[in-house]
């Protein structure tokens, strides 16, 4: 399992991660962890183990040993693995664990760790095969949008100052010069240039109208969005070149393990008996109803796509 990464250095701010570790460790469990390491340390009469100790090294170093570090830096994570200790009993005695957000964040964490731990073990021999990556990328190339946009915009606040704007535009004024005089938006600094983007990255209103222009050509009438109101001008347009299949290789593998566990998870849900009385009206009987299959996960783009304009 991967633990966080962090820097061993004098280890203050490791203490908090600790703390969190030890109390969760004060939990009750359904099964008590068989542990028969000797102890490093004790807290208060409880035993503080060379597995839990060897464990969080490796946690803390990204998968070092305490052999790896000088004797000074061992000392140095004990002590911390120590304060929590005592921060957690502590914790436990006001009842922290039980109450306020931290129960919750508690119990969240022992939800995500448990979920981890069975992914891992569920996808360990079940490694995707070329056929199912070369067919994961088949499929995401066949949704990548083929066309990228090159364009600028000019945001205001009203639609009638819009129509200024428009009006000076055809006037023969230069959009750039207008943009960086009257726009709302970050952009205007560049003339209202938002670079290269595809369409699927923009809100549907403003995606729709640059797709109506032809390069050159700007908006004769206001775009509306969520923003205020746009008038766009479209520069150039390309084709979009996709990630050669090696490239984007490791990211197909991620995307067909979660697919995997996926369907792991829609078979528990559907043995499963599930009640949900979210949005049922108070005192109503709330009927049991069958376990729906999960929404379907949205499965990213074997390329990172470039971050979307602020405004649009």
């Amino acid at each position: 399992m991967n633990h966080s990464r962090l820097a061993l250095l004098p280890l203050p701010a490791l203490a908090a991660l600790a703390a969190l570790a030890a109390l969760a460790a004060c939990q009750p469990k359904t099964s008590a962890l068989t542990d028969n390491s000797p102890p490093v340390a004790t807290v208060n009469g409880a035993p503080i183990s060379r597995n839990f100790y060897d464990f969080y090294i490796k946690g803390i170093t990204g998968g070092k040993s305490p052999a790896d570090l000088t004797a000074e830096q061992r000392g140095l994570a004990l002590d911390n693995l120590v304060r929590a200790q005592l921060v957690a009993e502590q914790a436990v005695k006001e009842g922290v664990d039980k109450s306020g957000d931290a129960a919750y964040m508690l119990q969240l964490a022992r939800l995500n760790v448990l979920e981890q731990a069975v992914q891992e073990r569920y996808l360990k021999d079940r490694q995707p095969s070329e056929q199912e990556l070369r067919s994961e990328y088949e499929q995401q190339l066949s949704a990548m949008p083929k066309t990228e946009y090159h364009a600028r915009h000019i945001l205001v606040a009203t639609e009638p100052f819009a129509q200024k704007i428009i009006d000076r535009l055809d006037k023969g004024e230069k959009f750039d010069a207008v943009a960086k005089a009257e726009s709302m938006d970050s952009s205007k600094n560049n003339g209202g240039d938002l670079g290269w983007f595809t369409a699927n990255r923009m809100v549907p209103e403003f995606a729709g109208a640059v797709m109506a222009l032809k390069p050159g050509e700007y908006t004769h009438k206001a775009v509306q969005t969520q923003y205020g109101w746009h008038v766009i001008q479209l520069l150039e347009t390309r084709e979009v070149t996709p990630p050669p299949f090696d490239q984007v290789r490791q990211r197909l593998v991620q995307v067909v393990q979660a697919k995997k566990f996926k369907q792991y998870t829609d078979e528990l849900l559907r043995s499963a008996k599930v009640e949900k009385f979210l949005d049922k009206t108070a005192g109503a009987p709330a009927a049991p109803s069958a376990a729906a299959p999960a929404a379907p996960e949205a499965t990213p783009s074997p390329t990172p796509q470039p971050n979307p304009p602020k405004k649009d």
